[in-house]
């Protein structure tokens, strides 16, 4: 009978455990300085290099720095360079990405973004396909952006689909001087800021399934040694 009622007090802990576990947003957040890839002419910069630049310096980026294609206000496009992120993603679901940005002007604010697998192997500097152009909100300091679709007809929100794995987040140069000093992975698809509530890498927490996991594991080793 307390074998039975042992067995039956754990399946319910296990069932509440995943109904909870499936309910918890996912949030990742990567510093663009610690990007996997960081390819010439994006370069890592610190605010006083932005200012030398002729534009407002953007001060106090997390951790101190941020990723640009330096270049001076209305300069247009380089499209040369890239950041990419390799990401593990924790669970089947549809994501939308934030960042963390400061574009000056009209002409320093916007980049291409590729995410794979979900999207096609596809280089956005040649074939300059506006599906992976990203619309960047202009403003001299540090603020959230969705990572947006702008098409010729209308801007739309993004997201992608991907499964528990692997992903590589590809940002690429589009305007020199745009600025990215980090990135915020969710699958709350709000396009609403204050419900998404996007997170500073520092202050995304571990997680929890991790956390849980070896609590579920102790507490069952401790309940058969109790028996």
């Amino acid at each position: 009978m307390l074998r039975q009622t042992f067995l039956t007090l754990t399946l319910i802990f296990c069932m509440t455990l995943g109904y909870v576990l499936s309910a918890i947003a996912v949030e990742l957040g990567f510093e663009a300085e610690n990007a996997t890839t960081i390819e010439a002419p994006m370069v890592v910069a610190v605010p006083s290099e932005a200012a030398a630049q002729g534009g407002p310096e953007p001060v106090n980026p997390s951790g101190g720095k941020f990723v640009w294609m330096p270049g001076p206000p209305v300069t247009g496009g380089g499209d040369k360079g890239f950041m990419e992120f390799v990401v593990k993603i924790p669970k089947d679901g549809t994501y939308a990405i934030w960042g963390r940005v400061v574009a000056w002007d009209g002409n320093s604010d916007s980049y291409w973004v590729t995410v794979s697998p979900s999207d096609p192997d596809e280089n956005p500097q040649s074939t300059a396909n506006t599906q992976f152009r990203w619309a960047v909100a202009q403003g001299n300091e540090w603020h959230w952006d969705r990572i947006n679709q702008w098409l010729d007809g209308g801007t739309f929100e993004r997201e992608w689909k991907l499964s528990a794995g692997e992903a590589k987040i590809k940002i690429w140069t589009r305007e020199d001087a745009t600025m990215l000093d980090c990135i915020y992975i969710t699958d709350n698809l709000s396009a609403d800021e204050a419900e998404v509530k996007p997170k500073l890498p520092s202050e995304v927490a571990p997680p929890t399934a991790v956390e849980l996991h070896g609590k579920l594991a102790t507490t069952w080793a401790n309940m058969k040694a109790t028996r």
